[in-house]
């Protein structure tokens, strides 16, 4: 088995919760949330943020507006929605209480 496989397949399945978070307290564009990913350790690339950004904007949770740069082309600022507030805030009990399971089934007493 190849487990490399294995942790990008964990990292996938939490990437959708890490973007919303990002992006609960203000907007920010795609180089934003990768760097903030990134910082956090969690290293994806742009081929696969752009087209989550599409999937969560056509969900209704994620809308974006334009902001012209001086230093080149305008930049596309992505927010939560209020449905995505509400989905974030589902999201945030269900983590908490698959991250609990997780904990007490994977730590030795």
């Amino acid at each position: 088995m190849n487990i490399e496989n294995t942790k990008a397949q964990m990292r996938k399945g939490v990437l959708e919760f890490c973007i919303l978070s990002v992006l609960r307290d203000k907007e920010a564009y795609t180089s934003e949330i990768l760097d903030t990913l990134k910082n956090a350790k969690l290293l994806v690339v742009e081929g696969t943020v752009y087209p989550l950004l599409t999937r969560l904007k056509n969900d209704g949770l994620l809308d974006y507006r334009w902001e012209e740069s001086n230093s080149g082309p305008p930049r596309k600022y992505y927010g939560l929605t209020e449905e995505g507030n509400l989905f974030l805030t589902e999201l945030n009990g269900t983590w908490t209480e698959l991250s609990d399971a997780v904990t007490l089934i994977t730590t030795k007493n």
